[in-house]
């Protein structure tokens, strides 16, 4: 079990980590809504729902500004 371990730091206030757990979140509702029996169909949908969705970039529609940032953030976000 240890061997399959990966440990990777991720900040808490970092952006990307909100981004990363929207496409998590995307993947599970339109391609794991399901049960699936063998590792290797998961493993054919998974790859085949990223490579579509890497082909349509979509963006995010960021809501909090960076005026917003400097007041609560005021060390990460400086004038």
């Amino acid at each position: 079990m240890r061997d399959r371990l990966e440990i990777h730091y991720t900040p808490k206030p970092g952006s990307w980590s909100k981004i990363a757990e929207s496409e998590l979140s995307i993947l599970t509702k339109q391609c794991l809504n399901r049960r699936i029996p063998e590792i290797e169909t998961l493993r054919r949908e998974t790859t085949a729902w990223a490579e579509q969705r890497n082909q349509e970039p979509a963006g995010v529609d960021w809501q909090f500004t960076t005026e917003a940032a400097r007041i609560k953030r005021k060390r990460l976000y400086p004038q």
